[in-house]
């Protein structure tokens, strides 16, 4: 745990059930989806606006700042809610209406945690805005920091108006991430990175993730397994033997949340709990 801000992250955890596993099941949190856009080419990512799939990049439909906000006076007369995060579709940092979105939370419900995730190329130029505005949270998604893999789980970057491809765009993409990092973490927002876990391209590399990340002052990791879809459907899905080992060889280095359920852009409720999670379940309305 991280000095200067060990004591902001015992609070955090003691409410945020994405922190903090024995709260998993116990406390909700409610992600608004109000950012379409995106800036990166993961080849395992497929963004979707439907009701059925249960994972990340999906929602059933996207709303402005001001819908989410009424969204959220909603879920949390409904049940307790201690987390109100932007976790997409897409990248949240791309949205403007992201940082509208907080900035009317602060008036209207300033006592919840505000969280996001992000995957990073932008966190350098945004990360003292997030800190004025009050985010508490920030997740990272970094899947490689060797560009020599990161350029097989990246197709492409969108960044300051060009598209970059290959190694040149992972190369910057790598950099903005670590530095995002630690600019986050020096703004006193608690930071959690997630990885993907790849077989047969980053499970003996997410240990290298751990040691920088912690240097940068990251507080924990989650590693996730990868869902085969779009251009890496023909990989394989990590057994379990494979993810515990890995997690085992990260927990040696940085805490490792170990209970995520890979959540939708619009999921809100108890994420332990089958019955009190909940999605949007709206007619799907793309606003891509």
């Amino acid at each position: 745990m991280n000095e200067h801000n060990g004591s902001k992250f015992a609070h955090i955890t003691r409410a945020h059930p994405c922190f903090n596993e024995k709260m998993h099941d116990k406390v909700g949190r409610a992600h608004v989806p109000i950012a379409p856009k995106c800036n990166i080419y993961c080849n395992f990512c497929t963004r979707d606006i439907n009701n059925e799939e249960v994972r990340p990049g999906v929602a059933s439909c996207v709303m402005d700042s001001d819908a989410a906000i009424d969204h959220i006076k909603e879920v949390t007369a409904e049940g307790p809610i201690s987390v109100v995060g932007v976790a997409g579709p897409g990248d949240s940092l791309e949205n403007p209406e992201t940082f509208e979105f907080f900035e009317k939370l602060n008036n209207t419900n300033s006592d919840l945690i505000k969280c996001m995730s992000t995957n990073g190329l932008l966190l350098p130029k945004y990360a003292d805005k997030l800190a004025e505005l009050g985010v508490n949270t920030v997740t990272v998604t970094i899947n490689a920091i060797d560009p020599e893999i990161a350029k097989d789980i990246y197709s492409f970057i969108k960044y300051e108006g060009k598209v970059y491809k290959g190694k040149e765009a992972v190369e910057i993409l790598i950099k903005n991430q670590l530095e995002g990092v630690e600019k986050a973490t020096k703004a006193g927002i608690i930071v959690k990175v997630n990885s993907v876990l790849i077989p047969g391209l980053n499970e003996n590399h997410i240990v290298e993730i751990a040691k920088e990340v912690k240097k940068r002052g990251a507080s924990l990791m989650n590693i996730l397994p990868l869902i085969p879809l779009n251009k890496m459907k023909n990989y394989s899905k990590p057994d379990c033997a494979m993810m515990e080992q890995v997690r085992e060889d990260v927990e040696e280095i940085i805490p490792v949340f170990r209970a995520c359920t890979q959540c939708r852009a619009d999921a809100y409720g108890i994420p332990g709990s089958k019955h009190e999670d909940k999605h949007l379940g709206m007619t799907p309305q793309s606003h891509y």
